[in-house]
C-alpha cells in the first residue's frame, strides 16, 4: 500500500467515529446514472464466448460457486451430501474443480465440517471454504448480542467465512453509524484482522446488502461503501429470500464501488452476487462484467463468488457437453 493510499485509508476509517461525517461522505458519493448502468450491463451481457474460453470460464465459475442450502428443512444428511458434492462436483471426472465454499446455517456447520475436515484444506491443501450465514439471517432483525453470539458459534464450529446481513431498516432510516458499528462488531466476532497472529480462528466477513430492498442504485453504492469502510471482506447482493435478488446492473454498481475503494485505500474487497443466477449463460455474463469493470485481479474465487444452489448443476451439464459432445440429463447430477 502506498503512503498516499495508507493516508486515505486512515482518513476514511475515521469517518465511522461521527454520524455526521459518515452521512456527509456517503451522500457525497457520485450519483449512479441509472440509464447508463443498465445499458452498460445489457451491453456486457451480449458478449460471446468461444469454445476454449467458454470451457475455462465454466471451470472458473465452478470454483466460484458458494454451494448453498438455507432451508428450514435442512438435515445433517443433506448437508453432508452437499459438502461431498462441493469437494467432488462430478465424481466421474476427477479433473472437475471443487467449488468455492459450502454455505449453511450455523447449526449445520459441524456436519459440513465433518466432510471438509478430512479434505485438502485440513491437510494444508485446497478445498472448499465453509461459510455460514449469521446475524439473524435473512431479516437482520435481532439484538446485536444475539447476532454476535450467532457469529461466534458459527466460527467456533468451523466456519471460516461468515455471511452477515445488514439491518436494512436502520440503513434506510439513515442510521448509518448504527449499521457501521454493527459490521465492525461482527468483524471482531469473526476474529478481527489480527486473529491469525493471536492464534484465534479468523473468518472472512461477507456483508449482505439485500439490494432488492434498498430501492435505488445510489443506495446500493452507499451501502457498498459503508460495508467496506466498516471492514467487510466481501460485499454481497442478496439473501436469496426476497423477490429481487442479484441483477447485472446492481452488481455493476458494486463492482465499481470495490474498484474505487481499492484505488482510494489500497485494500481489495470481494463481490458476491447471490440469488437468481441459475444458468451457465448467466454466470458467464457476470464473469465478462467482472473482467471489463474491475479486471483480472477479481477473476479469482478469493475475490468473486456466486451464491447459488442450482447453478452448479447447469455448469456441470455444460462442462460435460463441451468434454463429450453429449448433454448429460438434468438427473445425471444430484439435485440440491
Amino acid at each position: 500500500m502506498t503512503a498516499t493510499a495508507t493516508s486515505a485509508h486512515s482518513e476514511l476509517t475515521e469517518l465511522g467515529r461521527s454520524e455526521t461525517a459518515l452521512r456527509t461522505f456517503l451522500h457525497g458519493l457520485p450519483g449512479v446514472d441509472q440509464v447508463g448502468a443498465e445499458q452498460r450491463a445489457a451491453q456486457l451481457g451480449t458478449r460471446s464466448i468461444k469454445t476454449t474460453a467458454k470451457a475455462q470460464a465454466i471451470d472458473l465459475a465452478i470454483r466460484m460457486v458458494d454451494l448453498t442450502t438455507l432451508e428450514g428443512a435442512d438435515t445433517p444428511g443433506k448437508v453432508r451430501a452437499l459438502a461431498a458434492k462441493a469437494l467432488r462436483p462430478d465424481p466421474a471426472d476427477p479433473s472437475c474443480p471443487h467449488v468455492g465454499a459450502v454455505c449453511v446455517y450455523p447449526s449445520m456447520v459441524p456436519y459440513a465440517a465433518e466432510v471438509l475436515r478430512g479434505s485438502g484444506r485440513a491437510a494444508g491443501g485446497t478445498a472448499p471454504h465453509l461459510a455460514s450465514v449469521a446475524t439473524a439471517f435473512p431479516s437482520g432483525q435481532a439484538p446485536l448480542e444475539v447476532k454476535l453470539a450467532d457469529t461466534r458459534a458459527a466460527v467456533e464450529a468451523g466456519a471460516d467465512e461468515i455471511d452477515m446481513v445488514i439491518n436494512r431498516g436502520a440503513f434506510l432510516a439513515g442510521r448509518y453509524r448504527e449499521v457501521y458499528d454493527e459490521i465492525v462488531a461482527i468483524k471482531e466476532a469473526c476474529g478481527g484482522d489480527d486473529a491469525g497472529r493471536q492464534g484465534r480462528p479468523r473468518a472472512h466477513l461477507k456483508v449482505i446488502l439485500e439490494t432488492g430492498e434498498l430501492g435505488t442504485y445510489d443506495n446500493v453504492r452507499r451501502a457498498s461503501w459503508l460495508a467496506m469502510l466498516a471492514g467487510g471482506d466481501f460485499i454481497k447482493t442478496s439473501t436469496g429470500k426476497v423477490p429481487v435478488a442479484a441483477t447485472l446492473p446492481v452488481t455493476l454498481v458494486m463492482l465499481e464501488a470495490v474498484r474505487d475503494f481499492r484505488a482510494a485505500t489500497g485494500r481489495q474487497v470481494g463481490v458476491k452476487p447471490a440469488g437468481g443466477i441459475k444458468t451457465t449463460k448467466d454466470a458467464i455474463k457476470y464473469l465478462v462484467m467482472v473482467n471489463e469493470t474491475v479486471g483480472p485481479d477479481w477473476l479469482n474465487p478469493d475475490w468473486f463468488r456466486f451464491g447459488a444452489s442450482s447453478l452448479l448443476n447447469d455448469l456441470l451439464m455444460q462442462r460435460t457437453k463441451l468434454t463429450t459432445g453429449v448433454y448429460a440429463g438434468p438427473d445425471y447430477f444430484t439435485l440440491d
